[in-house]
Formats: structure tokens, C-alpha cells, sequence
């Protein structure tokens, strides 16, 4: 029987003791869920999150989980998750590219029924043509289903934005799901060193009452998420009450930053703010974008950086103010149509300034070379 003392979350993130591990994005994961009093997981296989939750299934055996299963694909594994909340759970998931395609259906309906799930999205290549190489494209699919959306640069951050989204989701006047993005293989195969809390220390339960929407269990009455009319016939009281769902949701996720601002430090990190050139990032677009700094002030550029740690809600008024004196933003991505620097386009007060790219796509590495031309070029 696996013995570990619950502490509060401040002390658990901020106070106890660290250890260093070297360790994948993978095992990352999974310590993170050692430490996250998880309920259940539930899987399902798809490259590259499948070790993830193979180890996670360890977890189980080993007595840090209550119950874990494997769903019949996942479509149904969301769909079991969605149960699982509404059961009153603390409950864990992970997918990516074909498979957050497959069970794209049941993310906003997460968001709309109010369910604190955290989800580890480990982004592939979507196929056309059929393709297990790492891509962010499918994070342009998720942006607007209501979800918070965490993006991870390195196996550090997946940890650390795990254990967090879990005490972030579940805030009573917050409690939408939160997907923890990483780009798959970039972080999830390779070794990183990873800080972590003592393996014998762990989150607080979840309390289910503390939810905006009666939980599902014994002690409450059988209820309907939704009732007929709304759903059935077209009228002014189903349109306002959709509409005001909608918004409520919406509004959760805006009442969630100082939660993020707490435990995440932000919804961004700025490096080097005051300089005319600025990179833009997420993910592990971040790290090809250290390396380029750091090789364009070799050649006497100087350039800024700023880290997009959160999507949604996104750092809109964080990014006006740190970019606003820039000349230039560049803005790497690992995706074909470039997601992120739409994003920017619409929230800056210049947005001619916004360089769209580079990027890179179907599973290639971005050159340090590639940023550092789009540098130059702008410096001249």
C-alpha cells in the first residue's frame, strides 16, 4: 500500500524540497500523476502518448490510482472521462493529433458541462498523408472548445503544468477542463532534467461539491445536464440560454488567470522586453528561439523573447504591452498554417510587424538558422 502525505498546493509547488531526474517528457507525465491524487485514468493507445499513459497504467498497479482502464478508442475514452467527472473524480487522460481528432466532439462538451478533467495533449502530425511526426497543427482545432490550454516547452514544464492544471481547473469559480499541451517526440522521447516534489507528498482530493453543477453520485438526486426545450425547439429561451452558457464558460476561463498568474507565474515570461526585436512562442518553438537569440547576439543583434506559457485564456493585453515599442515580431511555429501568429495578428496594435514564421511542418526540426535569417532580415 503506497503511503503518501497530502500537503497544500503552495507548499507541494513552491516549498518542499526538489530532486533532480533525468528523465522524458514521458516519465515526466508520470510523475506528475505520482504526486496529482488521481482518481482514475482512463487510455488509449496513439503515438506518441502512449507511453505516457503505459506508465501512468504503472502507477495504478503500484497504488497511486483507484482504478484505471483502457477505453475502446478514444472517442469513448473522452467520453468515459466526461462520466468520470460528473461521477465526482479527480481524472486523468491523454491523447494527441489523430486521436484529439477522433474525440474532437467531446472537448467543448467538457467545457460546456463544467468538468475540471486535465488532458495531456501530446501534438502529432494530423493525417494527410498518414503521419506520426511531430506538428501543432491540431492545436488550431482546439483553441476555441472552451478548454484552458497550457503549452508546455520542455519535460520540466509538462510537470510542473500538470500538477498545477489540476488545482486550477478545480476552483470553484474556474472549473473547465484544462488541456496541458507538449509537442510530441520533441519533449515526450527526449531526456530532460526534470526538478521535482518528494514521491511521498501529493495534491489535496478533489472536492467534487465545490462544483458549479451538481455532481453525479449517490448523495444527489438523478439529474439532466440539460433540459428538453433547449434542446428540442427553436426559440428565444433556448438561443439566450445557450448564449449565456456559452459566455459563462468563457468568463470561467477569464476568472482563472490569477490562479494561472499564481501557480504558473503567468500566462508568459518575457526575456530581454525592451529589445526592437522580439521572438514570439510556444512550446518548444521557445527553445529553437533561445538558441537564436543567443547566436544573433554573436553577430550583435539584440533580440527579446517572449514565452507564450498559456493560450486560453490568451495573453492578450500582456502581449500589447510587451510588444508595442518592438519594430519587429517574429514568430516560429511548428505547423503549417501558422495558428499562433494569427493569434498575434489580431491583438496587436501593428500587426504589419508580425513576421509569420518561420515554420516547419510533417515532422521536421526547425534549424536554429531558419530563426536567425528572419532575424537578420529584420535587423537590416
Amino acid at each position: 500500500m503506497i503511503t503518501q502525505k497530502i500537503v497544500d498546493p503552495d507548499y507541494l509547488f513552491f516549498q518542499s524540497e526538489r530532486s533532480k531526474m533525468f528523465i522524458t517528457g514521458s516519465e515526466a507525465v508520470s510523475e506528475a500523476i505520482k504526486r496529482a491524487n488521481v482518481d482514475m485514468a482512463i487510455a488509449y493507445p496513439i503515438t506518441p502518448q502512449s507511453e505516457s499513459m503505459h506508465l501512468v497504467g504503472d502507477l495504478y498497479a503500484e497504488g497511486y490510482l483507484k482504478d484505471y482502464f483502457r477505453g475502446e478508442n478514444e472517442f469513448s475514452v473522452m467520453s468515459a472521462v466526461a462520466g468520470a467527472a460528473m461521477g465526482g473524480v479527480r481524472v486523468f487522460t491523454a491523447t494527441g493529433g489523430p486521436g484529439t481528432m477522433r474525440a474532437f466532439e467531446m472537448f467543448p462538451t467538457w467545457a460546456g458541462a463544467r468538468l475540471p478533467v486535465v488532458c495531456a495533449f501530446f501534438t502529432r502530425g494530423v493525417n494527410s498523408p498518414l503521419t506520426i511526426q511531430p506538428d501543432t497543427i491540431e492545436m488550431a482545432y482546439m483553441l476555441d472548445t472552451g478548454i484552458m490550454i497550457f503549452h508546455a516547452e520542455n519535460a520540466q514544464d509538462l510537470y510542473d503544468m500538470l500538477l498545477k492544471a489540476f488545482v486550477i481547473a478545480e476552483q470553484p469559480e474556474v472549473h473547465i477542463p484544462v488541456g496541458v499541451f507538449a509537442d510530441g517526440f520533441f519533449v515526450t522521447h527526449t531526456r530532460d532534467e526534470v526538478s521535482t516534489a518528494p514521491a511521498d507528498l501529493k495534491l489535496p482530493a478533489y472536492d467534487p461539491y465545490s462544483s458549479p453543477v451538481p455532481v453525479m453520485d449517490m448523495n444527489n438526486v438523478p439529474l439532466r445536464q440539460m433540459r428538453d426545450p433547449f434542446v428540442m425547439k427553436s426559440n428565444f429561451i433556448s438561443y439566450a440560454a445557450h448564449a449565456s452558457w456559452q459566455q459563462e464558460v468563457a468568463a470561467a476561463a477569464q476568472r482563472a488567470r490569477r490562479y494561472i498568474d499564481h501557480y504558473l507565474g503567468g500566462l508568459v515570461e518575457s526575456e530581454n522586453p525592451g529589445a526592437d526585436i522580439m521572438i514570439v512562442a510556444s512550446g518548444t518553438a521557445v527553445s529553437q528561439g533561445r538558441a537564436a537569440i543567443i547566436a544573433a547576439a554573436g553577430e550583435g543583434i539584440d533580440v527579446g523573447l517572449l514565452k507564450i506559457k498559456c493560450l486560453r485564456p490568451f495573453p492578450t493585453e500582456e502581449i500589447k504591452a510587451l510588444t508595442r515599442h518592438c519594430k519587429a515580431i517574429i514568430v516560429p511555429e511548428f505547423n503549417r498554417i501558422g495558428w499562433l501568429a494569427r493569434e498575434i495578428k489580431a491583438v496587436v496594435e501593428d500587426n504589419s510587424k508580425v513576421v509569420d514564421g518561420p515554420r516547419v511542418f510533417g515532422g521536421m526540426t526547425m534549424p536554429t538558422e531558419m530563426i536567425l535569417e528572419s532575424i537578420r532580415r529584420c535587423s537590416a
